[in-house]
């Protein structure tokens, strides 16, 4: 049988990985990519075993009668019942009823296409996706600081190099373990590395130093470590002075975070506090990365700000093997929000409101600019609004299931069974598809070709190693066929699409004119931006200035604002969420898989010993979260690794998101995902046994 080389369909980490179509099952084995360097996590081993899961949605579903079964249907019917009701959405309630919810696993092509029929066949401005829920603050944080939001803008093997890394909210040994090889190589150099979290997780207890704030004060911490850059005689005034813009402001604001402060904000000891900034100076070359854990917050945009001030005040951006970056989560997180899925984006990172960038795209795509739509609302302002008036009446969900993942689910899930129509393509029965009115079957990322941006920015190709299911179709032929029925032809070939993609990118600012299919296989990938085939693509950033438009980077002052939510005496805790090892997003296929459920059977609640004393809480014994949005039941996990006024609850199974907040950023929309308050007790139902 043929060997396909691909990736795996998980993180935006993007390993490399064999398939072979064998009898009984596709044969998996790691490959020797850049990135994973012939590793795989227990993930990326078990992928293969969905393809042929027995939950595998093989046929188009359609529910008759509000309330009523699914039932099985042909291609045909499901798509007429589709277009019948965008039709009798728009005439009665206009464009914008009819939107689309997308995903950060969707290809490039797809993400692209995607936008592309919510603007032209739809003329629609319904449109956003749950990379909303994942990278927003930091892509706003970098588009305002450097001009340029790619994740990592350096190669993920310079890790390796760097003398300091400072990880903020990130959990690489969990989310995606093939990573930990370069922290690896980095500590057996002498490296020095400093995570701040409030558990001690798998990453933390092998730093040199954990730092453990309250959820919620990652910002002060930032402004705290500027502070001491500053009155220490840390700051590289040459670099600043040379290579930035706004530094005066941003100091004279960080002149009331003195130590003894923030430490009363944040829990965090001043000695750890001046530990971490001089590795930052003095032990370089240095690097600063963030993820969600500072990042998915109300004022997560001007956290991750903060962090860039302090990195572009050390003099690290634009120098090797230095730097400030994001970890992206989801496995197309990057080029997801790229190319057309956000609310006000067009592709190539191209602003939807700016008219030079709707003359571009409006030419490729054969319009004139006045037919775009305008800017639409972010993802949970849409998921809010369903089925009311002047909101969505019909969605379409595309690699998304938000009736896990979105915030304050209980609200949603309301808002979802108000609609008129609702369409998920999915390859399994989602929870989300349990509402739904048709149920698309869709290809498989094995059965499929395109091409996905992984967290450095690096454009790869994922090849089909083998057909799906006679009946089932890709999510680029289901939504050619659908603009076709509205009037509007367009191609369902990936290579096509992808040529598209890149005459609408070309001079955005991520520009793939340069890459081709054939340059992404002979060269392990190409990193964008690349305007032309014969450019090399660009590996790391900032090395000669700033796509901003003076050269330089933006220092941009910021405060620390409480959450959204506080503790009080009815909810005295801090819930905060995140993920595990064995699970992925919302579980709606890694919960499927045997050998990750064996190792992680359901959700638990990781709670400190000392809180779970005064609750009468043993390890193991079920307990009730309570917030002021709804209430959870799960296993507790007892651990002297998590601060005492915080509990934990990972997101891949429902119930987490029924307790988190939808108070929004107000620069990215961001929901609060990572601070709400919450009440705990023992369940009436459950000591353990």
């Amino acid at each position: 049988m043929t060997a396909t080389d691909t990736h795996c369909p998980y993180c935006a980490l993007q390993c490399g990985m064999t398939l072979t179509p064998e009898i009984p099952r596709v044969r998996l084995e790691p490959r020797d990519f850049p990135v994973n360097k012939g590793g795989l996590c227990a993930k990326g081993f078990t992928a293969a075993d969905l393809l042929d899961h027995r939950d595998r949605l093989l046929t188009p579903l359609v529910r008759k009668d509000p309330g009523g079964p699914l039932r099985e249907a042909t291609w045909d019917e499901a798509l007429t019942r589709i277009t019948e009701a965008i039709r009798a959405a728009q005439e009665r309630y206009g464009p914008d009823a009819v939107g689309a919810f997308g995903g950060g696993g969707l290809t490039n092509e797809k993400a692209y296409a995607l936008g592309k029929f919510v603007r032209v066949s739809l003329r629609s401005a319904s449109i956003d996706y749950n990379g909303r829920f994942c990278m927003s603050s930091a892509a706003t944080a970098a588009n305002r600081a450097l001009g340029i939001d790619r994740g990592l803008p350096f190669p993920l093997e310079d890790v390796a190099k760097a003398g300091t890394v400072l990880l903020v909210g990130a959990n690489p040994a969990d989310a995606m373990p093939p990573s930990m090889q370069y922290l690896d190589a980095g500590r057996e150099n002498g490296a020095r590395h400093i995570v701040v979290d409030p558990r001690r997780t798998n990453t933390a207890a092998g730093a040199h130093l954990h730092l453990q704030p309250l959820p919620g004060t990652d910002l002060a911490l930032a402004n705290g470590l500027l502070h001491i850059a500053v009155r220490e005689g840390y700051v590289d005034d040459d670099y600043v002075a040379a290579r930035t813009t706004g530094f005066e402001a941003v100091r004279q604001a960080t002149n009331s975070y003195w130590p003894e402060r923030v430490e009363r904000m944040t829990g965090v000891a001043e000695s750890k506090l001046r530990e971490t900034v001089r590795l930052l100076a003095t032990n370089g070359p240095a690097m600063i990365l963030t993820a969600r854990g500072a990042e998915q917050h109300s004022n997560g945009t001007d956290t991750a700000q903060a962090y860039l001030n302090l990195a572009l005040a050390l003099g690290l951006v634009g120098r090797p093997f230095s730097g400030y970056g994001t970890i992206t989560g989801q496995g197309n997180g990057q080029g997801g929000r790229e190319h057309g899925q956000k609310a006000d984006q067009l592709p190539g990172y191209r602003k939807l409101d700016d008219p030079a960038a709707r003359a571009h795209v409006a030419a490729v795509w054969g319009i004139d600019p006045d037919e775009l739509p305008k800017p639409g609302v972010s993802a949970y302002e849409m998921l809010d609004r369903l089925g009311t008036d002047g909101g969505v009446r019909v969605l379409m969900v595309l690699a998304s299931n938000i009736a896990v993942s979105a915030p304050n689910t209980n609200r949603v899930l309301d808002r979802l069974k108000a609609l008129d129509f609702l369409v998920v393509s999915d390859i399994f029965r989602s929870e989300t598809a349990e509402l739904a009115d048709v149920v698309l079957p869709t290809a498989q990322w094995a059965e499929e070709e395109g091409t996905m941006t992984n967290l450095e920015g690096r454009v790869i190709r994922r090849k089909r190693a083998l057909p799906p299911p006679p009946d089932v179709r890709n999510d680029l032929e289901m939504l050619a066929e659908l603009s076709g029925r509205l009037g509007r032809a367009e191609s369902s070939d990936p290579r096509t699409v992808f040529d598209e993609l890149r005459r609408a990118s070309a001079g955005g600012i991520a520009d793939y004119a340069g890459i081709t299919y054939e340059r992404i296989e002979r060269e392990d990938g190409v990193f964008w931006p690349c305007p032309s085939e014969d450019h090399p693509g660009t590996p790391r950033l900032f090395a000669d200035g700033f796509p901003t438009p003076d050269g330089r980077a933006r220092f941009v002052r910021v405060e620390h604002r409480d959450p959204a939510e506080m503790p009080d005496k009815h909810f005295p805790y801090v819930l905060t969420t995140g993920r595990n090892m064995q699970q992925y997003q919302s579980g709606n296929q890694t919960r499927r898989v045997k050998a990750l459920t064996v190792a992680l059977p359901e959700p638990r609640a990781e709670i400190h010993p000392d809180l779970a004393r005064r609750h009468g809480i043993a390890d193991g014994d079920l307990v009730e979260l309570r917030s002021r949005r709804g209430a959870a039941v799960l296993r507790a996990r007892l651990s002297d690794g998590i601060r005492p006024d915080t509990v934990f609850a990972p997101f891949h199974w429902p119930g987490a998101n029924a307790l988190t907040s939808p108070a929004l950023d107000p620069h990215s929309r961001m929901p609060a995902f990572k601070a709400c308050a919450v009440a705990i007790a023992k369940h009436e139902r459950g000591s353990a046994q």
